[in-house]
């Protein structure tokens, strides 16, 4: 019997994972953070995932807060900031064999999710994958990437691997998985919060080009100092080519800023900013870019935490 994947957050990666697990026979169910999110679900049908225009819907099985059976494998795919508080209200579902794979941006909300859970084992999870909400309960595949997993703590891989092949999840799992998230959060500083301020799809960051340079400059300096060398080898190339490849595309940021939903910018720009103070660095153009966004933030009314 096929052990369940239950999927907290159903938002983008998490119903493009949800999807794409159920559409390969795996057992899925959706934890929903209430009964009227649960109702919503249940007249809907199900998810609707679109690809290349085609929409397929999944009858995916859900659950409310209130459900008290056991959690072996949890996908945690909130967003960062409500992550340690979802976990640890299913905390007395899980025990020492349960798994809980972690898909949140950024860095910090994951030690925030593990001191919540020292019996159950910790992956972290760091993907390029690209998926936007087209509507509620709704999800739009909007590019293909790649998933990086790893345990810091035990470096052996988990046997469910196979089940993410057989979905079409790309992925790898690696024993230095510390130095993916350091990308990805790298990346994200340098793109994310300029599309904002210049309200813009990636392509439009093309216009900025030397602000852009700057701040990988200091990016990647900060992350050598971090012990990530690895993570900041040619950041601004990078950075390039996914501003390239994801032109036509708005961040996740700029997403959530369009909709005036709260962002991660503590867990991402927050985070490097914090991280650079601690170290004693003085990176000019980084600080002030958080600076900008806050108070771009603050004008929409928008948390900044």
């Amino acid at each position: 019997m096929n052990t369940t994947w239950h999927v907290l957050g159903a938002g983008s990666l998490g119903s493009l994972w949800a999807c794409r697990l159920a559409r390969s026979g795996q057992a899925v169910r959706l934890i929903l953070r209430n009964e009227g999110r649960l109702q919503a679900y249940q007249a809907a049908g199900g998810l609707t995932l679109i690809e290349q225009g085609v929409p397929h819907t999944f009858a995916i099985d859900a659950e409310g807060p209130e459900a008290q059976t056991p959690i072996k494998r949890l996908l945690v795919a909130c967003k960062a900031y409500d992550a340690a508080l979802a976990v640890a209200a299913l905390k007395h579902r899980l025990n020492a064999d349960s798994e809980v794979i972690l898909l949140q941006n950024g860095l910090g909300s994951q030690d925030e999710v593990a001191a919540q859970l020292g019996h159950a084992r910790c992956i972290l999870a760091s993907s390029t994958e690209g998926a936007f909400r087209h509507a509620d309960w709704q999800v739009v595949f909007a590019g293909h990437g790649f998933t990086w997993l790893g345990d810091p703590l035990r470096p052996q891989p988990p046997d469910w691997l196979g089940a993410l092949s057989a979905s079409g999840i790309a992925h790898e799992w690696t024993a230095d998985i510390t130095t993916r998230p350091w990308r990805k959060l790298a990346l994200n500083c340098a793109i994310n919060p300029l599309t904002v301020l210049y309200d813009c799809r990636n392509g439009g960051l093309q216009s900025h080009h030397c602000e852009v340079a700057s701040l990988c400059a200091e990016l990647a300096h900060l992350l050598e100092h971090c012990g990530q060398p690895a993570a900041a080898q040619d950041l601004h190339s990078e950075v390039e080519r996914v501003i390239h490849a994801t032109a036509a595309n708005f961040s996740s940021m700029h997403q959530d800023v369009s909709q005036r939903r709260r962002t991660e910018i503590h867990y991402l720009l927050g985070h490097a900013c914090a991280t650079a103070q601690r170290h004693g660095l003085v990176l000019a153009h980084l600080q002030q870019l958080q600076v900008r966004l806050v108070q771009h933030l603050n004008a929409l009314g928008l948390p900044t935490e």
